[in-house]
């Protein structure tokens, strides 16, 4: 991220009063406790004995990762969305051996389904005292990938930018959320895992933001001083139930 973005960007003031809606990034939120898809495939390959350096794998995955907007079913489920990302990633390693990417996909699958299932107690108090929104960088079914984990019931909106054409940290996106969630920027705050789109995205349109990362608080702390952060979507609830 460019040095001093957040600094350059008006911080709206979090106030808990105000707030009736929350909007949530999906990867590495409401799936994770802070950590993104990629770091998370990159444990996952070098536990199975993938010899890869950090710089090779993020120019392997998001080649991938950006090769499968658009290009998959608006139906497919997370274990399938899954399933081919970890084999894209594995032809740009030239990594062979396919019982290898199915176990990545399996883990992978299975700690998110778990991560999610775990974040549903959480999601149902939030949705009785506040309007909830998804805005997430996907493919294009993120709709069907909420319905599969159980997210439905608990979010109004699920903006996929894939379906909507814009991108975080795009204004547009965040806009499209607080329109049909009938919120102004001040009423809302967002919860998301990434400082570049998630934040400074959120900020760039007034809307406050809460941190969520796997960082020891100090780090969060001194990158973030004045916004609150979150280590897990219990830290969340904590903040506004």
């Amino acid at each position: 991220m460019k040095p001093g973005l957040l600094d350059e960007i008006a911080r709206p003031r979090l106030d808990r009063s105000s707030i009736t809606a929350i909007l949530f990034d999906f990867g590495g939120t409401l799936d994770a406790d802070g950590v993104a898809w990629k770091e998370r495939f990159l444990r996952l390959y070098r536990e199975e004995g993938v010899d890869v350096s950090s710089e090779r794998f993020a120019r392997a995955f998001y080649k991938a990762d950006d090769a499968l907007v658009g290009r998959i079913p608006s139906t497919l489920s997370l274990q399938d969305t899954v399933r081919r990302l970890a084999q894209d990633v594995a032809r740009e390693l030239e990594v062979s051996d396919q019982a290898t990417v199915a176990r990545v996909a399996n883990r992978f699958t299975a700690e998110a389904l778990e991560r999610l299932t775990k974040n549903l107690c959480v999601l149902q108090d939030l949705s009785r005292r506040y309007r909830l929104g998804i805005v997430s960088n996907f493919y294009g079914n993120l709709s069907a990938v909420c319905r599969e984990a159980g997210l439905d019931p608990f979010f109004q909106t699920i903006i996929d930018s894939e379906v909507v054409g814009h991108l975080k940290p795009s204004p547009e996106i965040f806009y499209t959320a607080l329109k049909d969630l009938q919120a102004e920027p001040w009423q809302a705050v967002f919860v998301g895992d990434s400082l570049q789109r998630d934040m400074a995205g959120a900020k760039a349109v007034g809307i406050a933001h809460v941190w969520l990362t796997s960082q020891a608080s100090q780090q969060g702390e001194a990158c973030c001083p004045n916004d609150p952060v979150a280590h897990g979507l219990e830290d969340v609830r904590t903040l506004f139930v």
